[in-house]
């Protein structure tokens, strides 16, 4: 029971890191406060929270799928393009990590962990394609948070090329578009 108890907190301590895991791109690009790793999927949380009913995505599940997907940041970091790791690699480096952090909770807690994970990566399903949409989304809408709160105006333009044509959920799509909208107007006032 004692062993039981010291691992969920070791697997605590290493989830906690994710507050203080800056996301890469936003320390690159040099803006004053970026997030963390851990603001960026409770956000998603949030996002997967304000899914419109019938639209045949099981809520709970996208929910846990982006309070998961990026949880072996806490151990391998947060992993960039511009890093030059390649694809297989920073899959097996956080697969190497979900492992170790899910060895350390209850069986069945770690195998759903797990499966949320790997759903997630193979983009296996209608909630995980949801939910990769999610995570571009959240991106651009962070990027034009940027560009307003720091006087940046389309200084992070990089952020939304990545994504441009990506988006396939039609209620992300609608987000995506008024965003968009909204970047412009702002864009057109200080002009």
């Amino acid at each position: 029971m004692a062993e039981n108890v010291k691992n969920i907190i070791e697997f605590l301590r290493l989830v906690g890191q994710l507050k203080r895991v800056k996301r890469t791109g936003w320390v690159m690009c040099k803006v004053e406060q970026p997030e963390s790793v851990s603001d960026h999927m409770y956000r998603m949380a949030v996002l997967a929270m304000l899914i419109p009913e019938g639209k045949g995505l099981r809520r709970d599940h996208c929910i846990k799928m982006a309070i998961v997907h990026d949880l072996a940041e806490c151990i391998v970091g947060d992993i960039a393009p511009a890093d030059g790791v390649s694809k297989e690699e920073k899959y097996r480096r956080e697969k190497e990590a979900m492992n170790h952090l899910t060895s350390l909770v209850d069986p069945a807690v770690g195998s759903e962990l797990c499966q949320l994970w790997e759903e997630y990566e193979e983009g296996s399903t209608e909630e995980a394609k949801f939910v990769k949409d999610l995570d571009k989304f959240e991106m651009i809408l962070q990027a034009f948070e940027y560009e307003t709160l720091e006087k940046r105006p389309l200084e992070l333009q990089e952020f939304y090329n990545t994504t441009k044509g990506k988006f396939t959920h039609p209620t992300v799509q609608e987000w995506v578009g008024e965003v968009y909208r909204q970047r412009d107007g702002d864009m057109a006032d200080k002009s």
